[in-house]
C-alpha cells in the first residue's frame, strides 16, 4: 500500500503555501501582534474562498466536505507559513462541533469565512475573540455563545488570548480531537520551517573560514531533528485517516500524533535557537517567531501529558 497524498491534495497544499507567501504571511503576523488585524484578515477572507474554512463542515451545510486528510495538508501550511487568526478553533472544532448539534446556519457561515473562536474548558480562554463574528463556550450541554472579557498576555504575541467565564467541566469530544488533530499538523508545518531555516543559516553562517553547517556536532543536532519530524508525519496523517474512517482507535491515533508532533517540533525551535546563536534572540529575526508559535500550541488542544495519558489508557484498556 502506498501513503501518499494524491495529485490533488498535493496541488491544494501548493496553493495555500503560495497564497500565504505571496501575502507576506509573515509581516501579516507581525502586524497582528501589533494590533493591525487588517492584512491578517485579508488572508483569512482569501484562504476562506479557497475552502481551508470549510474543508470539514458537510457539503449539505455550505462547505467543502472534506476528509480529515485535507484538513491536515491545510494546517500544515498554516503552521509552515505562521497564519493567524483562530483557524484551529474555527476550521477544526467549529467546523465539527456546529454541524453535530444542528447549528448548520452557524456552520455554513464559518465555510463562508466568518471567524469563529470558542473555550474549551479546563482552558477558559478563547483565541483572538476580538476579531471573531461569534464566541462560542463548550458545556456539558454543548455550545453557547459566550462574551469575552479582557484580553491577556500570551507568550505568542501573534495569539491574543481573552478570558471566557467557565460554567463546568465538558468532556473531550470528536470535535476536541479534531482540533488536536490541526493542532499537530500546525506543529509539524511550523517545525519544518525552522528545521529549512536553520539549515540555509548553518550553511552561510562561518566560523573558523568555514560554514558552521560542516561541523559535526550541528550536522547531529539537525539530523536528530529531520528524523523527529520524520517520525511525527505518519502518525498525524494516519490519525486523520483513522478521523475519517471512523476508527475505534481514532482518539487514541490522535493524541499520539499531537504528542510526537510537540516533541519534534519543540525540538526543531530549541536546535533553531541554538544553531543560530546569539542572533536566534533577537526580535528582528523572524525565526523567534515560529518558536513562540511553537512554544504555544505545545500544550494548547491537550498538553503533551494529556495526551500521553489518553494513549496509556486506551492501551491498557485493550
Amino acid at each position: 500500500m502506498r501513503f501518499a497524498l494524491t495529485d490533488e491534495q498535493a496541488a491544494f497544499a501548493e496553493a495555500v503555501g503560495d497564497l500565504l507567501a505571496s501575502g507576506d504571511s509573515v509581516a501579516a503576523a507581525r502586524a497582528w501582534a501589533a494590533g493591525d488585524t487588517a492584512p491578517g484578515l485579508g488572508l483569512w477572507k482569501r484562504l476562506a474562498e479557497l475552502g481551508v474554512a470549510g474543508l470539514v463542515v458537510p457539503e449539505s451545510e455550505g462547505g467543502v466536505g472534506g476528509s480529515y486528510v485535507d484538513l491536515v495538508v491545510a494546517h500544515e501550511a498554516l503552521g509552515r507559513h505562521l497564519a493567524v487568526g483562530p483557524w484551529i478553533e474555527s476550521s477544526a472544532y467549529l467546523a465539527t462541533a456546529l454541524p453535530a448539534v444542528d447549528r448548520g446556519d452557524d456552520a455554513g457561515r464559518i465555510a463562508d469565512g466568518a471567524i469563529g473562536t470558542v473555550a474549551v474548558p479546563p482552558v477558559p480562554y478563547a483565541l483572538d475573540a476580538d476579531v471573531a463574528d461569534q464566541v462560542w463556550l463548550r458545556t456539558a450541554d454543548g455550545l453557547s455563545p459566550a462574551a469575552a472579557g479582557e484580553p491577556l498576555t500570551s507568550v505568542d504575541a501573534t495569539r491574543r488570548l481573552f478570558a471566557v467565564s467557565l460554567a463546568d467541566e465538558a468532556p473531550a469530544d470528536h470535535a476536541f480531537d479534531v482540533a488536536a488533530l490541526a493542532c499537530a499538523a500546525q506543529l509539524l508545518g511550523a517545525g519544518e520551517r525552522v528545521l529549512a531555516d536553520t539549515v540555509a543559516y548553518v550553511r552561510q553562517r562561518q566560523q573558523f573560514g568555514r560554514p558552521i553547517g560542516s561541523f559535526q556536532a550541528i550536522k547531529h543536532h539537525l539530523a536528530d531533528v529531520r528524523i523527529a519530524l520524520d517520525f511525527a508525519r505518519p502518525l498525524v496523517y494516519g490519525a486523520a485517516l483513522s478521523a475519517s474512517t471512523g476508527s475505534t482507535t481514532g482518539s487514541r491515533d490522535i493524541s499520539a500524533a499531537k504528542a510526537a508532533c510537540a516533541d519534534a517540533a519543540w525540538l526543531a525551535a530549541r536546535t533553531g535557537l541554538q544553531s543560530h546563536g546569539a542572533v536566534g534572540y533577537t526580535r528582528e529575526l523572524d525565526l523567534g517567531l515560529w518558536i513562540l508559535r511553537i512554544r504555544a500550541l505545545v500544550p494548547a488542544w491537550g498538553t503533551p501529558a494529556f495526551h500521553r495519558g489518553r494513549v496509556l489508557d486506551a492501551l491498557e484498556s485493550r
